[in-house]
């Protein structure tokens, strides 16, 4: 039986080894980072592929001996769910400040992200973008926010010069252009870009059909195009919707020479690819799209895939966000907020899957960012544009 006074020593002696602990020994304190994503709601598919590409990340980054300037700390993930809405990615936000977070990288969505930065910066959080396209996002001269990806107006510019060199190269078979898009500050912007560029191009936008998040059934749009018959459909919506509508279009055998998606959720998704082959051949996607020349690009779809899941832009954007974080942190040598928002002002990170190049942030936007257009055959998704990029030759227009 230990006695009271044996107890009280060994307490004081555990007590001091806490508060001195060997120096040979000593682990540096771990750098908390915070992961927010939607993971439930709406959203959920996209945000939990976004968090397993932050988490896959960390794991590579500290299994490659974390921070090494801080003597190897290790980054220690403190997860939050967005729900889907941006009151609820506000309300995380909270949170993470109050747990003493050096950094957040999320949220995924455009309006989201748009609460969650504008929340961050209230405390000088640094908080890296690694999805969300609404250019609001970089524009409102906010010094903790740093987008690594490119944003829609870029993704815009990019799709609707590229499909003017494709329709060129065919004889301008397309003429006439539909937008379908989600309701949200993404898709909204999206369609809103792309009706002030298209006409710039000779073509004419005849109709421009919002839709709802969650929409269950599309047949009364799918009725319309079929009324206006385009030559080009873009859609502009998030994974399940965009399924859905190319599923009901297949269906109803409502065939436009062309499915051409900007930031389309599904159009550029091996998830999608597999699940509905048919519906899914020949679809043109410009979106997030990582170096199909750089071989970890491979290695990393296998290790997502080996864990039964599918390689999304999701996955590796927030992959690459989280490795531009730590890169930050290790120049930084510090998990001081101030000094990270600093080293990712000062950004030349080079050292990823992405086909951006060296990373120069200009206002928080990353400025080397680039979408790459890809393109469905065989079962495969393949880079098409640009050339030094491209895989396979692309197949315009699909329907003669």
């Amino acid at each position: 039986m230990t006695s009271r006074r044996t107890f009280m020593g060994q307490s004081a002696a555990a007590a001091s080894a806490l508060a001195f602990p060997l120096v040979g020994g000593a682990q540096p304190k771990p750098i908390k980072v915070g992961v927010l994503h939607p993971v439930t709601g709406a959203l959920a598919y996209s945000g939990q592929q976004c968090r397993m590409g932050a988490l896959m990340a960390i794991e590579d980054i500290n299994k490659a001996g974390g921070i090494k300037s801080l003597g190897g700390a290790k980054i220690e993930a403190m997860l939050g769910d967005a729900q889907s809405s941006p009151q609820a990615g506000t309300a995380e936000i909270e949170k993470m400040n109050e747990a003493g977070v050096s950094a957040v990288v999320g949220a995924f969505a455009s309006a989201i992200c748009l609460a969650t930065t504008q929340a961050a910066a209230k405390y000088n959080l640094p908080h890296v973008v690694d999805v969300g396209v609404a250019d609001q996002i970089v524009e409102r001269g906010l010094k903790n926010t740093f987008r690594f990806g490119p944003g829609y107006k870029k993704c815009a510019e990019v799709a609707v010069s590229s499909l003017h060199v494709l329709n060129t190269a065919a004889g301008k078979p397309a003429r006439t252009v539909m937008i379908v898009h989600e309701e949200s500050l993404f898709g909204t912007g999206t369609a809103n870009l792309l009706a002030k560029e298209l006409p710039g191009y000779g073509y004419e936008v005849k109709e421009i059909i919002k839709h709802a998040n969650p929409t269950r059934d599309f047949n009364n749009i799918a009725l319309r195009i079929k009324q206006v018959n385009p030559d080009i459909l873009i859609p502009a919506n998030y994974y399940n919707e965009y399924a859905l509508l190319v599923r009901t279009l297949q269906q109803q055998k409502i065939t436009p020479k062309a499915i051409y998606s900007v930031l389309g959720g599904a159009a550029s998704s091996y998830k999608f690819v597999k699940e509905f082959p048919d519906a899914a051949n020949g679809i043109i996607d410009c979106n997030h799209w990582f170096n199909p020349k750089d071989k970890r690009s491979a290695e990393l779809r296998k290790r997502v895939e080996a864990q039964g899941q599918f390689f999304s832009y999701e996955v590796f954007m927030t992959y690459t966000a989280m490795m531009l974080l730590a890169d930050a942190i290790e120049r930084a040598k510090s998990p001081d907020r101030a000094a990270i928002i600093d080293a990712l002002a000062s950004s030349k990170f080079a050292n990823h899957i992405m086909p951006y190049g060296a990373t120069n942030f200009v206002n928080g936007q990353n400025m080397g960012a680039q979408p790459l257009m890809t393109q469905v055959q065989k079962g495969d998704i393949k880079v098409i544009v640009p050339r030094d990029y491209r895989e396979i030759e692309p197949i315009f227009p699909l329907k003669g």
